[in-house]
């Protein structure tokens, strides 16, 4: 019995003698790889996003579109509002009603609603119409997004905070989809007659482009936009 426990201890001196060398032979490779054994783990590591700083993804364009019908409703709400307060109130000193007044069309040089969301060319018929075959969504967002800047640098010598609110969240829900523009200069505040009146002219074409930038809002949300 004695015999067979020697037996059995010297294969087990000759099995670790033969694991001995491979092990050796394995740390010289990694010692001869160096820093360079790591590299393949580290590209992966880099590559991988990191969950903690991933950014949320853009709410899809029809959330946008939704929350600009939503703020386009409103706006036509504190438009109609700041002209019924000026009747009310008589702050301009005089009745400000659509008839007593000649309407300015401040966008009539830039960019805007009609141009960009319309036909150039209205054929035979006496309005604007859409053509789907070449629509531009991003453009006719766009050409609201600058009436809006347009009218909120004139109309901020009227100082409604209402109507001013309204029109920096319409502008906001716009936004992600149009380009920034640059904020026209705002007017000196209102001296004379003659600009009360012509406030008062602003005041209604912004109803109406109001009422034109709801209707068109309308449009790019309902399911016709689409066909």
């Amino acid at each position: 019995m004695e015999q067979r426990g020697g037996t059995g201890s010297a294969g087990s001196a000759g099995s670790g003698g033969q694991a001995a060398p491979r092990s050796a032979a394995a740390r010289r490779c990694r010692q001869r790889a160096g820093p360079w054994a790591l590299l393949p783990a580290l590209c992966l590591a880099l590559a991988l996003p990191a969950p903690a700083r991933a950014l949320p993804p853009p709410p899809p364009p029809g959330h946008r579109l939704a929350d600009g019908l939503s703020r386009s409703r409103e706006l036509l709400a504190a438009a109609n509002a700041s002209l019924h307060r000026l009747k009310e109130l008589g702050t301009l000193g005089f009745e400000c009603t659509l008839e007593e007044v000649d309407l300015e069309d401040i966008t009539e040089n830039q960019i805007n609603t009609i141009k960009a969301c319309t036909s150039e060319d209205p054929g035979t018929g006496n309005c604007p119409a859409l053509e789907r075959s070449t629509f531009d969504m991003s453009k006719c967002l766009q050409g609201i997004y600058d009436d809006l800047n347009a009218y909120r640098a004139e109309l901020k010598s009227f100082n409604d905070q209402k109507v001013l609110a309204t029109i920096d969240e319409t502008m906001k829900a716009l936004k992600s989809s149009s380009r920034s523009a640059p904020q026209p200069p705002a007017g000196a505040g209102l001296t004379s007659f003659k600009e009360r009146m012509r406030l008062c002219s602003i005041l209604h074409a912004f109803r109406i482009r109001t009422v034109t930038i709801n209707r068109m809002m309308n449009y790019l949300t309902s399911p016709e936009s689409s066909l």
